[in-house]
This record gives C-alpha cells, sequence and structure tokens, in this order.
C-alpha cells in the first residue's frame, strides 16, 4: 500500500514511514509530492491545525488522485493562550527557522511560572472514498534552556516527564513510541482498519 505525505520535509517523511511501518507492517510505503513531480507549494490558510491538514491534503489529492495523507501540527503553550499553534514553524518570523522559534519561546515564557505545553499533530486521509482527520498530542512542559541533539524544532525544549529527558534527548525509537505525531498514526491506523481501508 502507496501513501502519498503532504511534506516537503525528509525529517516528517522518515519518521512517518518507520510509525506506519511499525503499526502497519513493511508493505506500507509512503512517497512526497515531489516523488510523483508535484512540487506546488499549498497555501494552509486554515484556523486550526486540521483544516489545514485538509487545506494540504486536498490538494495533492485533487492532483495526484493517490490516498493522501498530511500531517498539520505545532506547540501549544498554555501560558501563551495556545501559541504559537498553527504558527509554530514561522513563530520567530521565519518558516523553519529553529533557532529563531526556539528563542522567541523562550522570550515569551521568560516571566511566566506555567510552563505546560503539549504538542498536537492533526493527520487527515482523503482517499476517491474518504475524507477525516484524526488528532494526537504529548504533553509536557518547557525548559528555560535547551537540551539534546536530536529531533527537530521545539525538541530540545520540551521536557517530557516520563523519560525524564526533553524529546531531543531521545533516541528516534524513544520518541516514536511518544510523540504527538506517533498517537496521531496509531488514531489513523484504528479509523483505517474501521473503515476496512486495511
Amino acid at each position: 500500500m502507496t501513501f502519498v505525505l503532504a511534506t516537503q520535509n525528509a525529517h516528517k517523511l522518515f519518521e512517518v514511514q518507520k510509525i506506519l511501518a511499525e503499526l502497519i507492517g513493511e508493505e506500507v510505503e509512503v512517497k512526497m509530492p515531489a516523488d510523483f513531480g508535484y512540487t506546488e507549494d499549498v497555501e494552509e490558510d486554515g484556523l486550526t491545525f486540521s483544516e489545514n491538514a485538509l487545506i494540504k491534503a486536498d490538494a495533492i489529492y485533487k492532483a495526484l488522485k493517490m490516498p493522501v495523507i498530511a500531517d498539520d501540527s505545532g506547540l501549544c503553550v498554555d501560558a501563551l493562550l495556545g501559541a504559537p499553534g498553527i504558527y509554530s514553524a514561522r513563530y520567530g518570523g521565519e518558516h523553519g527557522n529553529d533557532a529563531k522559534n526556539n528563542a522567541k519561546l523562550l522570550f515569551e515564557l521568560r516571566d511566566k511560572e506555567d510552563r505546560t505545553a503539549r504538542f498536537v499533530s492533526a493527520i487527515a486521509f482523503v482517499s476517491d472514498t474518504h475524507r477525516f482527520t484524526v488528532e494526537g498530542e504529548v504533553k509536557g512542559e518547557i525548559l528555560h534552556e535547551a537540551r539534546g541533539q536530536g529531533g527537530f524544532g521545539y525538541d530540545p525544549l520540551f521536557y517530557y516527564a516520563p523519560k525524564g529527558k526533553t524529546l531531543a534527548e531521545l533516541s528516534a525509537e524513544e520518541k516514536n513510541e511518544v510523540s504527538h505525531r506517533y498517537n496521531g498514526l496509531c488514531r489513523l491506523v484504528e479509523k483505517l482498519k474501521e473503515e476496512n481501508l486495511l
């Protein structure tokens, strides 16, 4: 079975391929739209993670007519009323600049005692017969300084208490067992099985 993952991010592709192979079996294959010649940027103008995931999935399904999985995810910090939220990737003013995003997050939290946060992943699935979204999350708190070399994005600041580490200090295998994307993909697989799509 082949899915198209609505991303140009190799980190995300690798993570999703690994998780789905574990949940479904090695026969599952995850490709990027660029593998099929689709390289357009889809404008994500939704107001929620789920809306943005569906916007991406719809656009790529329309172009490629293949089952599409789209993930829209980000960090929601309680003391910042859910920010950076859907703007997580460009919070620091430059899309995908992890250093700037992390620096702004620490600045915004400089005088906050409550540092609880959660990573949220909304995953959309669109095919010729189905269109739905599911969500996964992982709860933690934001540290005062970065720890760890793994992961990407806000992982070095996100402390996950059950493991006693930041997500950036976990191995790829450990992170995949607890991450918001893992939890979302578990729900996706459950839903696909319920709908007799697997």
